[in-house]
């Protein structure tokens, strides 16, 4: 079998014969009629079709010969005679196409006695020209590197790894919708940020040369958020990219997307309720009215009422360990390898109360819960950014909607309190001085910005890739990403 040096060699080849006939190799544009999927649609006798596509096979049959055409949607059959287009012309398709390349076809539709819709084919086009060849049709990509590295091969070999983008795409154009018809106001807040503040999590930091002075890519558009409510909005949300310098996992992206909305006179309650109406409305859509999605073995309904259950409960039922009998780092570390429970974390000893709470919960509650239940009643030491409750000062009115063991939206009650905000942000600002590289700096500005008044707000964030991932059935979640970021080739030698 010839390398792919020589295949190459011969596809440049079949190029400059194109050339070499005055064959425009890359025309400015075509005319197109329809799409092959409204091609398909069309009554059979319709005349003067023109579409246009890749194509994907060819054969053929003496005077007839067939090819495979398809677009973004579909497929088509193009039936080709060599009456049609006269010998030369049709000596010289073949001579020149390739699997791979686009063509552009004008004819008539008709459907073969084997019930095929095809397209009887009087005029083509040339495109384009594959240079390098497709991977073979059977196998595909099966290098899994590969698949992430050129999803655009991805793409053309795989059905559904389309359906899977076209899935993507109307997710968030339909909570978009939802949003903007709930008097949400779209905004762009930056990605450069003077700190790394809005979430616990260890941030990517690069250097401002204009300017001369270190920033961070944003971890979280919270803060920012907020201030535009202190400006007088009332409803704002943002699908924000934002980066994480933290571990590769099946389930963790270092540089994702999310949805963050904030809006003012609302508590916690009241986002649970309208984010069960958005789940339920992007749902309803994506699926024609079918609320029992299939996730791998489980049959999740997410028509019914959410279960609601605290923390504490939780980790009481699955590790009998009462956390509120333990108030500090130290004590509860203790009680946790008194119970024998092994926790996936390098600096154990360096992690505040917390994230210590917060990382037991990972391992021994989370991948328990399959369906649709909101989390509640996180200690305050958890959430520096959430309002204490009032009942129960060291608890805060905070909640996450957990789906098949993955957290799929996180919210509270926001901390308006300028004085309470600023004593949290320095207790975090003391962990991550100690070691704790995932605890939340201080923000000056944002301080500054909450002490001139701020009412009742409450916030969400819905990680997109991630419940994408999980409605897709996808092992990894950079299955739900068109091109996750990847170590450069070794080589870029041919292959």
């Amino acid at each position: 079998m010839a390398d792919i040096k020589e295949l190459m060699q011969v596809r440049k080849e079949k190029e400059q014969k194109l050339i070499d006939a005055g064959v425009n190799v890359h025309p400015e544009r075509y005319e197109l009629t329809h799409t092959i999927i409204e091609a398909r649609n069309l009554e059979d006798g319709t005349k003067n079709v023109s579409i246009a596509g890749r194509v994907m096979s060819k054969r053929k049959l003496g005077k007839i010969s067939f090819i495979d055409l398809r677009d973004l949607e579909g497929h088509l059959q193009l039936c080709i005679k060599r009456d049609d287009l006269g010998e030369e012309t049709y000596k010289f398709l073949h001579e020149t196409i390739d699997i791979g390349d686009f063509i552009g076809v004008k004819g008539d539709i008709f459907t073969t006695q084997a019930g095929e819709k095809s397209l009887q084919v009087y005029e083509y086009t040339f495109l384009g020209k594959a240079l390098r060849p497709l991977p073979e049709k059977f196998h595909g990509l099966t290098d899994i590197e590969a698949v992430y590295r050129e999803r655009h091969l991805d793409l053309i070999m795989n059905d559904e790894t389309k359906k899977r983008f076209i899935l993507r795409t109307k997710f968030i154009r339909l909570m978009r919708e939802f949003l903007d018809n709930h008097g949400f106001l779209e905004v762009d807040t930056p990605v450069l940020q003077n700190t790394a503040s809005g979430a616990t999590a260890k941030p990517f930091i690069t250097h401002h040369n204009a300017l001369d002075m270190d920033v961070y890519l944003r971890i979280s558009p919270e803060l920012t958020l907020k201030k535009l409510i202190i400006g007088g909005f009332t409803n704002v949300y943002e699908i924000a990219r934002d980066f994480r310098n933290e571990g590769m996992d099946a389930n963790h992206l270092q540089d994702f997307t999310m949805v963050e909305g904030y809006s003012a006179y609302w508590c916690y309650k009241d986002n649970m309720k309208f984010l069960r109406e958005m789940v339920i409305y992007i749902l309803e859509k994506l699926y024609n009215g079918n609320l029992n999605i299939k996730i791998g073995d489980q049959e999740i309904n997410f028509g019914g009422e959410w279960d609601v259950v605290s923390f504490r409960d939780l980790i009481l039922k699955d590790c009998g360990i009462d956390i509120n009998k333990y108030p500090t780092a130290e004590s509860l570390l203790a009680e946790i390898k008194a119970k024998g429970i092994k926790l996936e974390a390098d600096n154990l000893e360096q992690l505040g109360r917390g994230n210590l709470i917060d990382t037991l919960y990972k391992k021994v509650s989370r991948p328990k819960i399959i369906n649709p239940t909101y989390l509640t009643e996180h200690p305050i030491d958890l959430s520096p950014l959430a309002r204490s409750n009032d009942e129960d000062q060291t608890l805060t009115d905070r909640f996450q909607l957990v789906v098949n063991g993955q957290e799929i939206i996180n919210g509270y009650s926001e901390l308006v309190d300028a004085r309470e905000q600023e004593r949290r942000l320095i207790e975090q600002s003391k962990l991550k001085a100690n070691g704790d590289e995932e605890a939340m700096s201080i923000d000056n500005e944002y301080i500054r910005a909450m002490e001139y008044g701020m009412p009742p707000i409450s916030g969400w964030g819905l990680g997109i890739d991630r419940f994408l991932q999980f409605l897709t059935n996808s092992d990894n979640i950079r299955d739900v990403v068109l091109y996750p970021l990847m170590k450069p080739r070794a080589t870029m030698e041919e292959e």
